[in-house]
């Protein structure tokens, strides 16, 4: 079966097939309750997908679901990677060794780390068009901006356990207030080895059978203690049923299904190749530096992960916009759109035109914004290489400057409904490292040279008269913002302190400033407010066209999605639903990748061969639904995604149920390990898993 349309052309007068029917990450609000139950021979409803919201969690950039009534949370190993590296030192490699407190008194509060809990959906998309009629270029971003932040501090006010966010629906065709319950102390409850969670390594990455235990817990707390979650998944330790109907809850990351093909000519001809490019390179002087010891290895071992996931991705999305057949479906839906647009608008200007025109600037454009200021929801390049430092430093300059101006005057991120998220990363203790902090500027210093050439006056502003050599080294060496209690001085002191601080890093960041926010503004008034006005009609159009049937591009907030247990029977991709412990053993070879986790190899004798490690299931997912809750129609929780496969990496753009296979850890092996390997007997009796389970 040839490849599925975009969601505009897939629910034609909702005549889908069986096929067709699994498609969408769906909104809470718009689930397609009847549609879902047909599919799937399942009887769930409203009281379901209640239970199912207030037991997800949104922890960081994954998802996660509470499974116990004391605040106990499950999500992927690979989620909480950052806060084992934070609470890990080379002399107590918690990546190594796992992390497995055997009472809730040791569990270790992860630096900086919020979860949160989805708890109203309001339409808020009145007020928000009125905002900005009769704007244009900047002007029409900035008012909407000020009137989201508005709308944010009428309903959270300063209640530092809610928080409140306008989301953009549609592409601008609808507005959402979306009201979470916050949690600032989270603290990690056991974690596995690494190679237990990432066994087979980059090689397996985004394909499947898969072998890997790529989970772990969290806590909520709050006044020091574990928060009561009456509302939770129910833990079903059961052997998953090939077939059955599941369920995937969490926050996929930005999908760009409804852009149209003149948009996504500029991903694949500009956004991917830049990103694709540099980030290569990025990879190579990671792994180059964790060969020169023990204690580098350790450090860039999760900085190695990050960019070897981002670029793998990059590479399937890729190959998607290349593939000739899917695109070709792509255009076939565009087609069919615009002569239903036609149809019931006669000849004239149309939105697509008005997207068509923005694209040469967006090609332009796209590199130096990128480069030098990111954020344009396009790409994954990070400016500064992703400097710890250099975030912070940013952060500080920037909010010091924003903070001396009314609230609706002031850059989004810095709104006062947004100000409490900025001060949790700004005095997060993270450890920090020189050494890894140079690599990551030196890097952007030299590819943002190379990429806008010598004679770009960016780059002068960027570098002076020095080389990215004896910049980073300098900024890195001499700054100390690694310590939390003089960046809380720095933000705390204001634009006086900031201006006056002798730091080499806030005043590098003071002397490129004006020069990032020229080019941020240039974006913003040629690229995202006429491709937002322009966006704003499509939907309108798609509404007319199509009715509510059609759901949103992801946003990286909560969806739901539904499937089914089965493998894949297709050229490339042909697999059986189910791993076991014995293809886990059978794969070893003792080498890395296939090298077994010590404690996971000693339990050997201890573990049924026959228990299912991962399976794979037919949801609409994609990154930032690493760690949602996999559920069955009852709502218990049989697993969590981590992970799809490379053909699934084609789920950016549109859905093909083929192809489309998420990668979910069971329930099953995660009960396996707590008891058999690690004896995180505790947590199996919250989990309500009694010894007369055991072998």
């Amino acid at each position: 079966m040839r490849p599925l349309l975009l969601a505009s052309a897939a629910v034609l007068a909702l005549a889908a097939t069986s096929a067709r029917a699994e498609e969408g990450m769906w909104t809470y609000d718009n689930f397609p309750i009847a549609r879902a139950n047909q599919t799937l021979g399942t009887h769930i409803d409203q009281a379901f997908l209640d239970r199912v919201r207030l037991s997800s969690v949104k922890f960081g950039g994954c998802s996660a679901g509470v499974v116990s009534g004391q605040g106990l949370v499950m999500t992927n190993n690979h989620c909480v990677a950052t806060c084992v590296a934070n609470l890990s030192t080379p002399q107590q490699q918690y990546s190594e060794t796992g992390f497995t407190p055997k009472s809730r008194e040791e569990e270790l509060k992860c630096p900086g780390a919020t979860a949160e809990i989805l708890t109203d959906i309001s339409d808020v998309t009145e007020r928000m068009h009125k905002a900005g009629e009769g704007l244009d270029g900047q002007a029409f971003t900035q008012a909407r901006e000020a009137e989201a932040g508005r709308i944010e501090t009428e309903a959270c006010g300063n209640d530092p356990k809610i928080r409140c966010q306008v989301v953009s629906l549609y592409r601008g065709g609808q507005f959402k207030l979306y009201k979470f319950r916050k949690y600032s102390d989270v603290r990690l409850a056991w974690a596995p080895e690494d190679r237990a969670a990432t066994f087979g390594g980059d090689l397996d990455n985004f394909s499947f059978p898969r072998f890997a235990i790529d989970a772990a817990f969290i806590r909520l707390y709050e006044d020091g203690k574990p928060v009561e979650t009456p509302t939770h998944f129910v833990w079903n330790a059961d052997k998953p049923t090939e077939g059955e109907a599941v369920f995937v809850s969490g926050n996929p990351g930005a999908t760009q299904r409804l852009l149209t093909m003149d948009q996504l000519a500029t991903i694949r001809d500009v956004v991917l190749p830049l990103d694709q490019l540099i980030a290569s390179e990025l990879r190579g002087r990671l792994i180059r530096y964790s060969e020169e010891g023990e204690d580098q290895a350790f450090i860039a071992m999760d900085p190695i992960v990050g960019v070897e996931n981002t670029y793998k991705r990059g590479l399937g999305r890729m190959r998607a916009l290349t593939d000739a057949g899917f695109m070709a479906t792509k255009a076939a839906a565009e087609a069919d759109f615009m002569q239903r647009y036609a149809a019931a608008n006669g000849a004239g200007s149309d939105p697509w035109s008005a997207l068509k025109a923005v694209q040469p600037l967006a090609r332009e454009l796209y590199a130096p914004t990128a480069l030098l200021e990111g954020g344009t929801a396009m790409g994954t390049t990070s400016v500064a290489g992703g400097s710890q430092l250099f975030q912070w430093a940013k952060a500080i300059v920037r909010g010091a400057q924003e903070r001396a101006k009314p609230s609706d005057q002031r850059l989004a991120e810095f709104a006062d409904s947004r100000l409490p998220g900025v001060e949790s990363g700004l005095f997060a203790e993270k450890p920090t490292y020189p050494e890894l902090e140079q690599i990551r500027l030196e890097w952007w210093l030299s590819k943002t040279r190379e990429w806008l050439t010598v004679d770009s006056p960016h780059v002068r502003t960027l570098l002076g008269r020095e080389s990215p050599e004896q910049l980073s080294a300098r900024v890195v060496a001499g700054t100390r913002l690694a310590d939390p209690a003089v960046r809380r001085a720095l933000w705390t002191g204001g634009l006086a302190a900031v201006q006056a601080s002798d730091d080499p890093m806030i005043q590098y960041v003071l002397s490129i400033d004006a020069d990032a926010r020229a080019v941020r503004a240039e974006w913003e008034n040629k690229v995202k407010a006429p491709t937002d006005r322009a966006s704003e009609q499509l939907a309108a159009a798609r509404f007319a066209a199509y009715g509510d049937a059609v759901y949103p591009d992801a946003t990286g907030t909560l969806r739901l999605t539904y499937g089914k247990v089965e493998g894949s029977d297709v050229p490339g991709q042909r697999f059986g639903a189910f791993t076991t412990f014995a293809g886990l053993w059978d794969r070893a070879t003792g080498a890395e990748p296939f090298k077994v986790a010590p404690k996971l190899m000693a339990a050997k004798d201890r573990i049924d061969p026959n228990a299912v490690m991962d399976m794979a299931v037919s949801t609409d997912t994609i990154g930032g639904s690493s760690g949602s809750p996999a559920v069955n129609a009852r709502g218990e929780i049989i697993g969590a995604n981590f992970d799809s496969t490379v053909l699934t990496q084609r789920n950016a753009y549109g859905y093909d149920r083929n192809v489309n296979r998420s990668v979910i850890v069971t329930t099953q092996a995660v009960t396996v390990a707590l008891r058999d390997v690690y004896g995180m007997d505790h947590l199996l009796a919250e989990l309500g898993v009694g010894p007369a389970r055991a072998r």
